[in-house]
């Protein structure tokens, strides 16, 4: 059972996973061991929530597929557990992230002081310019 939430958690069996073959190099037994993790989360056939659901279709990732799978392969270990492990926290994080809702930003006014430094400096800079050009005597 994988916990998401003190109230939301997710059964083994909703989870699919199977043993792979790991990309890349890795001597004498990268074609004997299957020890990466090919992790598949169907999310309208889960017994998430509603408002989790529907955050994680509308959620923009390339780990979700058009059908609404969340597919994610671990390969960073040489273990089979390890990468179980992580592909079970990656697959948590990604439902964390898609559920947190944004703070919304309220935009804010310079004051009147920092306006003013604002143009002195300004004024400054320009006066500073103006005096490199050519002395007439």
């Amino acid at each position: 059972m994988l916990e998401i939430s003190s109230r939301v958690s997710i059964p083994d069996s909703e989870i699919e996973m199977n043993a792979i073959r790991a990309q890349g190099a890795g001597g004498q037994n990268v074609n004997k061991v299957s020890n990466a993790i090919h992790l598949r989360f169907d999310i309208k056939r889960s017994s998430l929530p509603d408002f989790y659901k529907e955050r994680l279709l509308a959620f923009s990732d390339n780990r979700i597929t058009t059908e609404g799978v969340i597919i994610i392969k671990a390969q960073k270990h040489r273990e089979l557990e390890r990468n179980k492990e992580d592909a079970l926290e990656r697959l948590k994080a990604l439902i964390v992230e898609a559920t947190h809702i944004q703070k919304a930003r309220r935009p804010t006014k310079p004051t009147r002081s920092s306006q003013r430094k604002r143009m002195d400096k300004k004024n400054k800079r320009g006066q500073i310019k103006k005096n490199r050009g050519r002395v007439d005597y």
